[in-house]
Formats: structure tokens, sequence, C-alpha cells
């Protein structure tokens, strides 16, 4: 019994020895504890029973002492197997089947075998048989045996799933931490926290994850006491993108590389078309000359041309993830071997499937060298073999268009046994249709990658087996080929690398235990945090060489997060909150938030809980984490406990991103000061500075203020540049308004008259102060050979006796 590859089917087989055993069993099932609730995790004989097929899991009620049903709604209360009324049963957990006139048959009873979990009553095997016979003898030994073989499988997965949770809340941490270190929008910052959550809260299955944040940071409540009046908030609705955890990956990778080579890195998504196509990137980062550019291509053939042009402008281009075209002018390929994964796939496909059996395929395009060669691999594993690709669809790279071509496909051949979702998106667009037709579990799938839906599914037990790629290590490993290229030349680089100028990075099989093919979930995320540890110690080089890398990654389209401005009212979620400073909890059907705007819409969009955490900034709330799930009873202590580490962390990157944009608007507002001062200061140096001409040869140049070095430069420049203007024989320096004469302006002062004297113009200085003679004499300053007049009316006297001119006086 292999529980880890495959426990729905385990628990199944289990369900269906209970059904054998028992003379006269009718039909059975296994449903475990969730909360208050039980969730039908195995069912055997209901097919022609229920409308459809009985979604598995699935809700299966309340458990509760005091429901309607006595025992059959508190099976915990049993000691061991017990008989409850069928119609009882089947109104407290399965209606659809009480409503069904005629049945449950008269006189039927459902034997409940509890499972212990943990030293506890958690799961029951619940068996319908005609009558009230009781469980005695060899029968009771056996059930008793099965629901121990059920318990043991259903604790291992139990304590796997723990195990990787607590991985995945560590790494959710760790992610949201480094960005502290990042400059961080605020979409960035929610689609990290939003992808985190779901993937570590995967029985909540929370539709929506936004965040609102106060316009005035000095606006929000203290801790210890209400707002009086609700200011304006920002709310951001970051859009749903499936293969965000998967390029989020590859961009840490390649800002680690950055950070240890003291390189300038710059990850951008780029879509087929629009403004931020792939190919416009591209194109800037050729404009730009960046030092190397590598990317994911989505049209290699579109690509081509401008992988030629870079090249030939000297800038070298690694291709990542998808291969380019063969004869392509790109240095290198660093991604993975696809026909080699493909195989692994189809050898799970195969232990999944032992018999054989009719399977179908989903990629984005079979065009697409990655799924082409996924999928010759997959072929070649399963060659031979009874297992054989029955059908294959392309979703064109919309996830929503691969949910209804899997919905299709299975309903028309309701025959097959297996899918494999060939790229990131694929598999959990099957899982969606598997659950949808109630076949979840039944269906054997194989994804590929583990973006956060993946994650979920393989907790769940709908996706069997994930095939993934090491991400992380492409996008360092291309920043660190670049780098290589630049520095020790591009030949020299690949001449250490192979020959085919491939390099494969390997995948991992994953699934959610621990088996001989395959890695468990919890371990995958424990050895891939401390790679990235391992990743960051490498040494760096002394010195930053000022190297731009560009690395262009895969989005799947082009979409902008709801970013909306409104007035926040205290009967709101969010309004609560803030005013309350504490995390809430809402049934969306309680009678009392019914006057809560924001929940009677969320109720009408269809959900039952919204959760509310408050993001605090010392002790003051200045932004709300909303979330809302459309399951019931969606958030357990447990997980608000999360909710509320995750909002901590994410309030100090909020911060951080805040005041990291406050420093820049006051650089600004510092620099733009800056700028004016220096206007300012030129337009007072030129005032206090004039070059006045007031004969034909003649100029005067009054000083104000003091004379420093720097002005004195800017003094000497002006005077030489209208001594040439004017062609002047005489400049007559006025020093009346000097404020002090010292050594270092009479220093200023003989630099000028030299200056000049190389033009063959000769300085005359007046309006020497008295004072200011008395402090020259003491301090033994030497003015040299320039000729001093004690008013301008006598300089201007002798500068027109050496230009041949003369003072006229006339009375009035």
């Amino acid at each position: 019994m292999n529980t880890g590859l495959d426990v729905f089917a385990t628990l199944h087989d289990l369900v269906q020895r209970s059904v054998a055993s028992l003379p006269g069993a009718q039909r059975g099932s296994l449903l475990v504890r969730a909360g208050r609730r039980l969730v039908y995790r195995a069912a055997v004989g209901f097919d022609g029973v229920l409308p459809g097929k009985l979604r598995v899991p699935s809700d299966g009620g309340l458990v509760s002492g005091s429901a309607p049903h006595g025992p059959a709604a508190a099976p915990e209360a049993a000691r061991g197997p017990c008989l409850v009324s069928a119609a009882a049963w089947y109104r407290a957990h399965l209606p659809e089947v009480a409503e069904s006139p005629g049945w449950p048959p008269e006189g039927a009873h459902v034997l409940l075998v509890p499972v212990h979990l943990f030293g506890a009553p958690g799961a029951y095997v619940a068996l319908e048989q005609p009558d009230a016979t009781p469980l005695q003898g060899a029968y009771r030994a056996l059930l008793e045996s099965i629901a121990e073989s059920a318990g043991a499988a259903l604790e291992r997965r139990g304590l796997f799933d723990e195990k990787a949770q607590v991985a995945q809340e560590l790494r959710l941490l760790e992610e949201v931490l480094n960005a502290v270190a990042e400059s961080v929008d605020l979409l960035e910052l929610i689609e990290t926290v939003a992808d985190g959550i779901r993937s570590v809260q995967t029985g909540p299955r929370w539709s929506t994850i936004d965040l609102a944040i106060l316009d005035d940071p000095g606006s929000g409540a203290r801790a210890s006491s209400a707002a009086d009046a609700m200011p304006m908030m920002r709310f951001y609705k970051a859009p749903r993108r499936p293969m965000t955890a998967y390029w989020n990956n590859v961009r840490d990778g390649v800002l680690a590389a950055g950070r240890d080579l003291r390189a300038t890195v710059e990850f951008k998504s780029g879509t087929v078309a629009g403004a931020v196509s792939q190919e416009a990137l591209f194109e800037e980062g050729i404009r730009r000359r960046v030092s190397g550019i590598a990317v994911a291509p989505i049209d290699p053939v579109e690509l081509e041309p401008l992988i030629r042009r870079a090249e030939e402008a000297g800038i070298p281009v690694i291709a990542i993830d998808s291969p380019p075209v063969e004869g392509s002018r790109c240095s290198l390929y660093i991604g993975t071997d696809n026909r080699i994964a493909g195989r692994l796939a189809g050898e799970m496909m195969l232990r999944l499937l032992p018999q054989g059996g009719r399977v179908t395929a989903q990629a984005p395009s079979i065009a697409v060298p990655n799924a082409r060669d996924r999928l010759d691999g997959f072929r070649e594993a399963t060659a031979g073999t009874a297992l054989r690709v029955a059908s294959i669809s392309e979703n064109r790279f919309d996830s929503a268009l691969g949910v209804e071509l899997a919905l299709s496909t299975l309903r028309a051949d309701p025959e097959l046994e297996g899918a494999f979702g060939i790229c990131s998106e694929n598999g959990p667009g099957l899982g969606i249709a598997s659950r949808t037709l109630g076949r979840a579990g039944e269906l054997k799938l194989v994804a590929f990658d583990l973006i956060t839906p993946t994650v979920a599914m393989l907790q769940d037990g709908v996706i069997h087996a994930a095939v993934v790629q090491r991400e992380y290590d492409m996008g360092y490993r291309c920043v660190q080929a670049l780098h290589d290229m630049v520095t020790r030349g591009v030949e020299r680089a690949l001449a250490e690398l192979p020959a085919s100028r491939f390099v494969d990075t390997g995948v991992d099989v994953v699934t959610i235990e621990r088996t001989p093919f395959s890695i468990a979930l919890s371990d995958y995320l424990a050895m891939s945090s401390a790679h990235r540890i391992a990743n960051r110690k490498l040494g760096a080089p002394d010195r930053d060489l000022g190297l731009e890398f560009l690395v262009i990654g895969m989005a799947e389209r082009e979409s902008v997060a709801g970013d909306e401005r409104a007035p926040v009212a205290e009967q709101s979620l969010a309004g609560r909150v803030i005013s309350t400073c504490c995390s809430l909890v809402i049934d969306t059907t309680s009678s009392e938030y019914e006057r809560f705007s924001d929940v009677a819409e969320a109720r009408w969009n269809g959900a039952r809980t919204m959760v509310g955490v408050p993001l605090f900034s010392r002790d003051a709330v200045f932004g709300v984490l909303l979330l809302s799930s459309e399951r019931p009873d969606a958030c357990s202590p447990s997980d608000l406990a999360l909710i509320e580490r995750v909002a901590a962390v994410a309030a100090v990157v909020l911060e951080n991103a805040r005041l990291l944009s406050r420093i820049k608007e006051r650089t600004r507002e510092l620099e733009a000061l800056s700028r004016r001062q220096e206007a300012l200061l030129d337009t007072i140096a030129t005032m206090s500075s004039p070059v006045v001409p007031i004969a034909r040869g003649v100029l005067v140049m009054p000083i104000v203020g003091a004379l420093d070095a720097q002005r004195s430069g800017s003094f000497i420049d002006a005077m030489l540049r209208e001594i040439t203007e004017h062609q002047a024989r005489v400049v007559i320096i006025d020093v009346t308004g000097m404020a002090v004469v010292d050594a270092g302006a009479a220093n200023h002062l003989v630099q000028a008259a030299r200056a000049a004297g190389l033009l063959g113009t000769e300085v005359v200085l007046v309006g020497i102060a008295p004072e200011a003679a008395r402090l020259m004499v003491d301090q033994g300053l030497d003015l040299g050979s320039i000729v001093t007049r004690s008013t301008l009316e006598l300089g201007f006297s002798y500068a027109l006796s050496k230009t041949g001119g003369r003072v006229v006086y006339r009375s009035p």
C-alpha cells in the first residue's frame, strides 16, 4: 500500500474492503473531521443514488452534539462501532440523498466505525446496512483492523501535511522578509502575500486577498482609542495569476545572483503583445545597451531578429526556461531537459495506473518546444504499455479556457483514467475540472511545477504528483553565466560549459509523502530554502564592475491590479478593524454584519467567510489585510494566527516601502530647492559683481560682499569675458562694498590683475576704506603693481588718462 503516491486510492480500497466484509452492506464512506465539520475522503456505492458523483473531498456537514439528529450528528460520542438510523445520518451528512423520494430504505441503518487519529476519534467509516443487526465477532475485528489501517494512512498523511505547511509558512515569511531589502511596490507585495497564503492555507481556498492602506500615514487609529471618523483608504486588488509563484522563484534567483555578483539586475515579465511584450522589453534593453540579456522566449521565432541585433551590438543573450529556435544566435540555453522531464511524468503515471488506461493531456500549445518535448518524453515512457494518450487539448495560455476544455474532455470521455498537465497552469485546470465532476482523486493527475494551486491540490489529493523544474537555479545561473561572459569573454566562459551550449538545471518529482521515486513536498521546500541560503554564501567580487543585466520572464497576459480610493465607513469590515485595532472573522450570513456594505457585496459574490487583519506601524493601524472564502467556517484559529504573522511581516515591508517613498520625495524636494538656491546664488553673484562699461575701453566692476575662492573664479571669468568683448584697456574694480579685505581677498585681487594684464588690460583698485588700508598695512599685505585710487571718480580720471580721454565738468 503506497499512500504517498495515491492516498485517495488507499482510502477508497479500504472502504471497498469494508463494504465487502460486512454482510448485506450496500455502500460506504470515509469521513474525516475538519474543525466542526466532517469531510468525505472516500465513497463507494453512491453512483446510482445521487444525481451525480459524490465529490471527494466534499462537505459532510456539521458535527455537533446539539444538532437535531442526535448521535448521527455527534458520532464522536461513540466509544466503538455503533448503529444510527440511516435516515438521520444522511439528513445530517448527505442531505441530497436524504431528500430522494423512497430513500433510504425503511429500516436501513448506518454502522459507524471510529477511526482513531493520534489517540482520539478523528474519522469514521460509515457503512449502510439493511437492518439494525449489531456488529459481532470476526466482522467487528476485521472492520476495526481496516479502520486502524485507515487511521495509519491518515496519520501519516497528516504528519506530512503538517510538515509541508510549516515548511511553506517559513518559506512565505522568508519571501516577504526578503522584500524588505528591495524597493517593493504594493502590487508586488500583495501578490507575494496572497500567493504565499494560498499555498500554505489550502483548506480555506481564499478567493480574494486584498490590501487596504490609509492615505494619510498619520491618520491611523491608536491602539488605545477608537477613531472618531474613518479616513480615505486605497484598496489594492491584485490579479490572480497562477504562474506568479514560478516566475517569482526565477526572479528571486536572478536578484540573489545580482547581489552576490554586485551587478545591477532587472527582472521583468513580458507578454506576447502589448506595451510590456517581450519584444518591447528586449528593444528597451538594446537601446539602453545593457551588459547582457536573458529571456524566456514565448515565441522564439519572433525574438530571433532581436537576439541577432543584440549580438551585433556586443550584448550577449541567454535563453532560459524555453529553448530558442534551432541555429539561434543565443550564446547559451539554461533550462530543463524537457524530454527527460516528460519521461519522468510518464513513469509516474504508469505507477498510478499500473493496469494501463486512457489519458488526456493539456498544453498551452503543442507548437511550443517545451510542451512538445514533454509530450514526446511522456509517450516514450509509456510506449509498449497499456497506457495511451487518448486526447490532447491546447488552452492557448488562457487558464479559464483550460478549465473549459478539461471539463469538455472529461464529460465527452468518462472512461479517461488519467490526465497530464504539460505546463504550469494545465495541472490546476485539469484538477478543477476533475473536482467539479466529482472525479477528484479518482482521475490520476500528474502536473508540472509547484505553482500555488498545484500545492493546494497536492495536499487535497486532487493532483498526485508534480514534476518540478528548478526555476530558482535557472534564474541564478543565467545571471552567473552572463557575468562570466562579460567579465571573462564569451568564448572563454562558454569553453567551460557543455559543447551543446545547453545547461540542464534538472527536475524533481514531488508528492505529498516521500516514496522511493519521489520527494515529499515538505522535504522539497526545505531543500529549496537551504539551496537558496547556500547560493547566497557564494563569494562576490571585491568591486562593483558597473554591470547591468536584463532578465525577461513570461507573463500570462497584461493585467492591471484593482487600485481604487474610497472612504471607509465604520459599518464595514475594514472600518471595524481600524477602529478596534483587532482582527475580525465574519460569517457573511450572520445578521450581526448585515449592515456592512462590503460584507453584503461579498455575500452576493458567494463569500461565506471574511477576515480582516490590521497592519500596525508602532502602535497605529495604517492598513488592513482582507480575505474572503466561499467556504463557511473557513478560518480556524491556527489559520488566523498565520495570517496575523504574515500581516506583521508585511507591515514591516509596507512601512519600508512607504519610508523609501518619503525619502525619494524628500530627496526630490531638496534637489529642487538646491537648484533654486544655486540659481539664486548665481543671480546674487551676477548682481554683486556687475560689469559696467562707462567709457570707450573702460569697465567698472563693483564688488559687494565677501570675495572667496569660489566667487573669485566666477569674478575673474566674467572680467576676462567682458574685457575681450569690449576690448577694454582699463578695468576699475570698486571694493567700496566689500565687507573685509583680508589676505585671501587681496590675493584674489592680485590674481585678477595678473589675469587682466595677460590681455593687455590694466586694473585700477578704488574705494579702499581707511580701516581696510590700516588692516592691510598691519598684515603686510602687498597688492603688487596694482594702481589704487581712493574714489571711483579719481580712478575714472586715471583710466581716461590711459585711454586718451578726459573729464569735462559742466555747470548745470
